[in-house]
């Protein structure tokens, strides 16, 4: 049976920090209510509008779409202070597909061109666009009501006639509203049902929901708090608590109507509810035509276009080329894809041409008409990549070409695609950020007025899933007793994470998509709502991608989506590749570089990974140096393995790569797919590849199998292991055979890699290794520029150098340029853009005078010849500061003069703006000259204090780096802990130099200190508690040397130190530290001794099980030290040893902990000098 009552007015989280119901719930809650309508009318956009029709769909629910506008009190662009700040709103409802498209561009117009604190339309453009819509009033801020407010009936009066001559007769309605609580709203509805009586208009009655249940109240305000920033007993802030806005059983409207005595404005919302009938088509792709020259079939071009491209790139087309070519386009042209292929080759074609670093990542790689058309760099053939893993005949969905470009330059591309296609066809796809567990608890601890300490506790007991996915609070509960005990045993915790459940994953704010742009064929108005990235001016989608793109989701609006990732190591590509050509007059083609250079592999194979692509981790590179790759085969396998769960493999690779020999196949037949990764499975595109060797699967049975494989679903796995079997045997395998390979392939889904996808990173792995490789001073400017916005990716480049032989040197006056500067082999300069205080004009200016004036002969030269407004105090200062100005004098004496300097700047200007120094062109014979007094020079000290306050680092030196050598055997470094290189868990030591402190206060008001700690390799933070803290709170202050021990913590995901020693560096005498280290370990207390050592443990073959094993490794892992780990393994006679890639450290407990597994006696310890200090 219909219901008699249906909810018009009804707002969701996309009404941001407003409104609490997710969308998927109000349809679930309405369908519990038996509603077969309901509405959505957010504030002011359409954010949620195709998600929601999709919902109400496939629930059996009518969906109207609607929208709570805001109107500007004048004309949209009007934005007066204290005049169009104030707005009223309206209530719009599309009936069908052109009343759909008019709220489109109602709130795309609002959201561009009436935005003044609001996205705001004003009635003219209401009135050229209410085709297809039915209005209602709203709610008490909304014009009419006011007017009611402010005893101005007749006025009320007028604009209800207004409106419904905007609307047509019959279209507008007098909203009331039910909210008996309000007595505002109980006087408005009775005037409004005077005046429907008065001016014969028609009456509906909404309740405005914001929320599901009575009890979501607080958990709605509290929203609010966090939209407004207050707290929630603050009593005058915007309180919504007096008042119901759940979504109400038709019961309760009933009998409000009957209370009104308006039975009609019940049974107008059924007539609305029937009157609008919306049909969105949302299977259609919607592609823009590419422009071919000459008005040609676009499917003739891309064949001619393709034939060519793959001949120039590689020399001739073989008939294996012809082949797989005539194939792909045939299933591009058929499927119509062919105008895609083109538009995205165009613009790559455009970025190439602009010296712009371009590629490719994922399938598309698989396809080598993306190869010849210049999309890709990889050549599918030669990595044996299936094009099914990209597109097929039978795939419902188009391709997804993923563009990754340098992204110093990736504005560019996006610039062009929008002058190319138009500027109304072409705009970044927004993405909605949501309020994840932990921000939820923290937020709710603000808003209910609890310390800060409390809300960060109960945060950081939520744990991140396994890859990063998320975790619930429920789920967080539920799976840690800790944060489950601390809930139930404490009542504001359990209020906290209660309400924090309510809002978690509610919709916060909304942002540009790091990628995504869309192209439409058409105006993206008669598609989809825009809107201004609130943080930018870019104009960017309303909808996300879940609404775009046929990709992500089956229905949608179907509009092309070209994915534009900047990727940092492009643009350090791009950098080096340019600085080779202004320096070497080298013209570097990165895809004509050799694939078997030795430098390359070299670099590889020794662990110089700094900065080279996906192979920079400290894990991936240890692993690099006991592989020694020789081939980008090799390269791609590590990209693919080096992930949780397949990193496992990693050793047996290494092993069948040293030892041929051991290289075994599951079927001789799988030798030519699995030749390169010497007999194992590592790729998605493999099993494939194996599905139709053996068991005869056509290429579209492999992808399925394939998809199967990857989502797990324990029936998909059933049907296709009979299928895989079946078909093995009709290709003549034995069944135990065919039950051996399939054992062999099964474990396979927990693992596979997008061999495409390895591929295209492997290329660009290698081109980041042969630049550093082979103009390694180029590369390292290049990533310096690139990363110059990142102190810590500075201070760890910088110490590259150093091993690199390349001196990193202060900026110079006379020799930098804006950026990090190559000054020969040998060495690279700070750029005059890395200095603090110096803004681009006076950089631009002191660069281009020095180009066409030579270089600045003196401070007197210098300042003579910089005219610039912004050669100030400030700028001059933070050019000797930074070193920039040593050429011309002491540091201290310059700034100590720096009164002088500005007086000769002014008097000088003075004097040439009034002609003195130049009577009709002759030379002035007065000449101001520039004297400074004498002063003391800065201490070494004092000039670190000056580049690390001007350049964020210390760059002519370290403070710690005299003195770090004496530690350098015992202690971890920073970059160590940060490329978590020592596990989480392990208690290590530490030194360096104190460089920031942040002081907070816990739960029982005591003291405790976050601490960033600098060695020469990086910085980390160190917690220091309250208890530490009282033992010692004269250490902690900056600038001052410390050792300290502490436990590793990874919490958040970013490695940090939680101290439970510490003792004081005397910069005079720093040896005087470890002789209280060596005291503790005298008395067992320690970690480590002083001096490295090797560590050989005696394991017999026949105990080492796999339990003992993951028994050692956990005990190694949470000790790590300076000490090398050696396993002897006793077998048949005969000891194997087998050198660890463990260091731990080693004392008492340790001791105990290993032989407790292995038995007393059984550890022998050496010097590195191989002398014997003592055996067990």
């Amino acid at each position: 049976m219909p219901s008699r009552f249906i909810h018009l007015h009804v707002h969701s989280h996309y009404s941001l920090l407003d409104g609490l119901s997710k969308v998927p719930d109000l349809v679930k809650r309405a369908k519990e209510l038996r509603m077969d309508a309901i509405a959505l009318t957010d504030h002011g956009v359409m954010y949620g509008a195709i998600e929601f029709y999709k919902e109400c769909r496939h629930a059996g629910i009518k969906p109207i779409i609607g929208m709570e506008v805001y109107i500007a009190p004048r004309k949209l662009t009007d934005k007066k202070p204290g005049i169009d700040a104030k707005n009223n709103h309206l209530l719009l409802l599309a009936q069908n597909e052109i009343g759909y498209k008019n709220l489109i561009k109602l709130t795309s117009k609002a959201h561009i061109e009436g935005f003044y604190y609001r996205p705001r339309i004003d009635n003219e453009y209401l009135n050229e666009h209410a085709e297809g819509l039915i209005g209602a009033s709203a709610c008490l801020k909304g014009k009419i009501p006011q007017l009611l407010l402010e005893n101005r009936y007749s006025e009320a009066r007028e604009t209800a006639l207004f409106y419904e001559r905007i609307f047509g007769k019959g279209n507008f309605y007098l909203e009331l509203e039910h909210h008996p609580e309000i007595q505002e709203q109980n006087k408005i509805n009775k005037l409004l049902i005077k005046l429907s009586q008065d001016a014969k208009l028609p009456l509906i009655l909404t309740k405005d929901s914001h929320y599901l249940y009575p009890d979501d109240k607080e958990a709605q305000d509290a929203l609010v708090c966090i939209q407004t920033g207050k707290t929630m007993d603050d009593k005058k802030r915007l309180n919504m608590t007096g008042f119901d806005t759940s979504l109400v059983n038709e019961n309760v409207m009933l009998e409000y109507a009957r209370e009104l005595n308006c039975p009609e404005a019940i049974e107008n919302t059924r007539k609305i509810a029937d009157e609008c009938k919306i049909e969105l088509d949302l299977t259609t792709w919607h592609f823009p035509k590419f422009a071919v020259p000459n008005s040609r079939p676009s499917d003739e071009y891309i064949r001619e276009l393709t034939y060519s491209g793959l001949k120039k790139k590689e020399g001739q087309i073989t008939p294996d080329d012809k082949q797989r070519l005539d194939y792909e386009l045939d299933i591009i042209i058929s499927k119509k894809y062919h105008d895609y292929f083109l538009i995205v080759a165009d613009f790559m074609k455009w970025a190439h041409d602009q010296g712009i670093i371009a590629t490719t990542r994922g399938s598309a790689s698989g396809s080598l008409v993306s190869y010849a058309l210049g999309i890709t760099s990889v050549n599918p053939l030669h990595f044996q990549l299936p094009f099914e893993r990209f597109l097929t005949k039978k795939r419902p969905t188009p391709p997804d070409i993923d563009c990754d470009i340098q992204d110093s330059r990736r504005g560019e591309v996006i610039e062009y695609v929008r002058n190319k296609y138009g500027k109304r066809q072409v705009a970044n796809i927004g993405t909605f950020g949501t309020m994840k567990a932990r921000a939820a608890v923290r937020d709710i601890t603000r808003v209910l007025g609890l310390p800060y300490a409390m809300g960060d506790k109960i945060a950081k007991m939520i744990p991140q899933g396994p890859q990063g996915s998320y975790i619930s609070i429920e789920k967080a509960i539920e799976i840690n007793p800790e944060l489950k005990q601390f809930y139930e045993s404490d009542a504001h915790v359990k209020k906290i994470m209660n309400l924090a459940k309510k809002i978690e994953r509610c919709v916060r704010h909304v942002s540009v998509h790091a990628a995504g742009v869309v192209i439409a064929p058409d105006k993206l108005t008669n598609f989809l709502p825009l809107q201004i990235e609130p943080k930018g001016e870019e104009i960017i989608t309303q909808y996300d991608m879940h609404a775009i793109d046929p990709n992500i989701e089956e229905e949608t609006v179907g509009l092309l989506k070209a994915d534009f990732l900047g990727i940092r190591n492009l643009s350090i590509l791009g950098i080096a590749k340019e600085i080779v050509k202004h320096t070497k007059k080298i013209e570097i083609d990165l895809e004509k570089i050799p694939w078997d250079d030795k430098k390359t592999f070299k670099l590889l194979s020794h662990g110089r990974t700094m900065g080279v692509f996906q192979l920079s981790s400290s894990g991936m590179t240890r692993y690099l140096k006991e592989l020694i790759p020789d081939n980008i085969y090799d390269i791609m396998a590590m990209v693919a393995l080096y992930r949780p769960g397949p990193m496992e493999i990693i050793p047996e690779y290494i092993r069948r790569k040293k030892d041929p020999s051991s290289i075994t196949y599951p079927h001789p037949k799988l030798k030519d797919i699995l030749e390169r990764t010497y007999g194992l499975l590592i790729y998605q595109d493999d099993v494939m590849l194996t599905a139709m060797t053996l068991a005869g699967y056509e290429a579209e049975e492999a992808d399925e199998f394939r998809k199967a494989m990857g989502k797990k679903i324990k029936s998909l796995m059933v049907k296709q292991k009979i299928k895989f079997i079946e078909g093995c045997k009709k290709n003549g395998l034995e069944n135990s055979k065919a039950q051996e390979i399939w054992s062999y392939i099964e474990p396979f889904a927990g693992y596979g890699f997008n061999k495409a996808h390895s591929s295209s990173y492997a290329v660009v792995a290698y081109q980041t290794a042969y630049m550093k490789a082979n103009y390694p001073s180029e590369f390292m400017a290049a990533l310096m520029t690139a990363e110059s916005d990142n102190t810590g990716k500075i201070v760890e480049a910088v110490a590259e150098c150093e091993k690199m032989s390349i001196d990193v040197l202060a900026p110079n006056i006379n020799e930098s340029l804006a950026n990090f500067t190559y000054i020969s082999d040998k060495a690279i300069r700070f750029g005059l853009k890395a200095i603090k205080n110096l803004g681009t004009d006076i950089v631009d200016t002191i660069i281009s005078e020095r180009k066409n004036g030579g270089i600045y002969i003196s401070l007197e030269d210098f300042l003579i010849r910089v005219h610039s407004k912004n050669l100030n105090k400030k700028s001059l200062e933070a050019l000797i500061k930074s070193g920039a100005m040593d050429a011309f004098g002491e540091r201290n004496q310059m700034i100590s003069n720096m009164n002088r300097l500005l007086a000769f700047i002014k008097t000088y200007e003075r004097e040439r703006n009034t002609g003195q120094f130049s009577l009709f062109g002759a030379k002035a014979e007065k000449k101001i000259v520039l004297t400074l007094d004498p002063t003391e020079a800065a201490e070494e000290k004092q000039k670190l204090i000056w580049e690390k306050e001007m350049l964020g680092l210390y760059v002519s030196s370290h403070p710690f780096k005299n003195i770090s050598g004496i530690f350098a055997k015992v202690t971890a470094n920073c970059r160590d802990v940060l490329d978590k290189q020592i596990t989480a868990g392990s208690n290590i030591y530490s030194a360096g130099i104190i460089t920031n402190i942040k002081k907070i206060f816990t739960k029982k008001n005591e003291l405790m200190m976050f601490v960033t700690l600098e060695d020469a390799t990086s910085a980390l933070e160190v917690i220091v508690f309250p208890k530490l803290l009282k033992k010692n709170p004269e250490i902690w202050q900056e600038d001052k040397f410390v050792f300290l021990s502490g436990k590793i913590s990874d919490k958040d995901d970013i490695p940090k130190i939680l101290a439970d020693r510490a003792y004081e560096i005397d910069p005079n005498n720093p040896q005087s530290v470890l002789k209280k280290i060596n005291h503790h370990v005298d008395n067992g207390e320690s970690q480590d001794k002083t001096t490295a050592r090797d560590i050989f443990i005696s394991v017999d073959a026949k105990n080492f099980n796999k339990k003992m094993h993951t028994d050692l490794k956990i005990i190694f892992e949470r000790n790590y030290g300076k000490n090398r780990v050696y396993l002897m393994v006793q077998q048949n006679g005969e000891i194997r040893k087998i050198v660890t890639n463990f260091y731990i450290s080693y004392n008492n407990e340790v001791q105990r902990q290993i032989e407790e597994l292995i038995g007393e006696r059984n550890i022998r310890i050496k010097m590195r000098n191989n002398l014997p200090i003592y055996k067990q």
